[in-house]
């Protein structure tokens, strides 16, 4: 080992400032990105449901937990910002 300070999983520790805290997005950008998840969600959901009505179960099961996790990560955008 030389004389820098070095981890066996990342190597060389990098000197420097330390990172800026981040700041919350605007409330624009928030909706913005809401949007567009709402969008996606209903594009896995139209899958889940044709997929449904033509016999396909797993297919139906999938596009179902992608509209939910869509819904999910847009509202947590909303909220968490």
């Amino acid at each position: 080992m030389n004389d820098r300070t070095e981890r066996d999983d990342a190597g060389p520790v990098a000197d420097g400032p330390p990172p800026m805290p981040r700041a919350p997005r605007p409330m624009i950008e928030r909706l913005g990105l809401a949007a567009i998840a709402l969008v996606l969600a209903a594009l896995f959901g139209g899958v889940a449901a044709a997929s449904w009505v033509g016999g396909e179960l797993f297919l139906a099961i999938m596009g179902a937990i992608g509209c939910a996790m869509t819904i999910w990560v847009g509202v947590l955008t909303l909220l968490r910002g």
